[in-house]
């Protein structure tokens, strides 16, 4: 497995002079998704956990709905200059009657560390229907519980506690306890992972938990939770304009700028508890 952290040497300036050091990086690297052992996609991600991204991708693009979806995933052959196994190259192999993913112009898998949808040629080819249904869900959650999730959250970045270089994912429960934390140098790679764990754990619909994120809330965001069924997220930053319709679309919950006490309440507004209704 390729490394979570990487350390190089820095110059760093400050007013009292400047001291060389070693500074410790958030590792990035491609990984390619094969499915049947025809390439898919390609994303650049932080090592690990990478058999739940791959669930968690195909579960957020529509390709399977459940872990008895997929037969097998196994790393193919890829070495580096130095002839190791860079576990850069995961295939899956479908479950009998599973259709593969279709691929072809209007839908480009590729993706960066910093979007979901890159590629994908246009709105009508992005947007995906959940076979869920998020807006069905009675979940709900105090606004004093939503108050100490990002806190709860941080504590549990460990690499980024050493690097403040990846963003992270977490599933959590009406009182505010983590079912689940991942981390990527992607938003939506930290989110496959989590919802991918989701699903290799049979957990998926997940209409009883909430998803927080600890940056901002984007379209494929919205549309991954509500792919994975998920009623309810949150993010400590902005949401986007196209990420809020889609939430009021599907029915969700939508809160952005959670930072203690203060949040704004985008769509759903009835999962959130207030003082006096709690």
């Amino acid at each position: 497995m390729g490394r979570v952290t990487v350390r190089r040497p820095v110059r760093k300036l400050t007013e009292g002079g400047q001291t060389r050091r070693a500074d410790l990086l958030a590792a990035e690297e491609p990984l390619e998704l094969r499915v049947g052992g025809k390439a898919l996609a390609v994303t650049m991600r932080t090592p690990g956990h990478d058999v739940e991204l791959a669930h968690g991708f195909l579960l957020s693009e529509g390709v399977i709905a459940s872990r008895d979806d997929v037969f097998t995933a196994r790393y193919c052959d890829g070495v580096d200059d130095q002839g190791r196994n860079t576990y850069n190259v995961l295939d899956l192999a479908l479950a009998a009657g599973v259709a593969p993913p279709e691929t072809g112009v209007e839908r480009n898998f590729y993706t960066t560390s910093s979007c979901g949808v890159c590629g994908k040629a246009a709105l009508d080819a992005v947007k995906l229907k959940t076979r869920f249904a998020p807006g069905e869900s009675t979940f709900a959650v105090s606004t004093e519980v939503l108050a100490g999730l990002p806190e709860t959250l941080r504590k549990q970045q460990r690499v980024f506690a050493s690097t403040g270089g990846l963003h992270a994912a977490g599933l959590f429960r009406a009182d505010g306890s983590l079912l689940a934390v991942r981390e990527d140098v992607g938003r939506h790679n930290a989110v496959d992972k989590v919802l991918g764990w989701a699903l290799l754990e049979g957990r998926v619909p997940l209409s009883d938990c909430g998803l927080l994120v600890s940056g901002r809330a984007s379209f494929e965001l919205v549309q991954k939770a509500a792919m994975a069924g998920v009623p309810f997220l949150a993010a400590v930053s902005a949401p986007s304009s196209l990420a809020v319709e889609l939430a009021e679309e599907n029915g969700m919950t939508l809160v952005g700028f959670l930072r203690g006490t203060s949040m704004n309440l985008y769509t759903g507004d009835q999962r959130v508890l207030e003082p006096a209704a709690v």
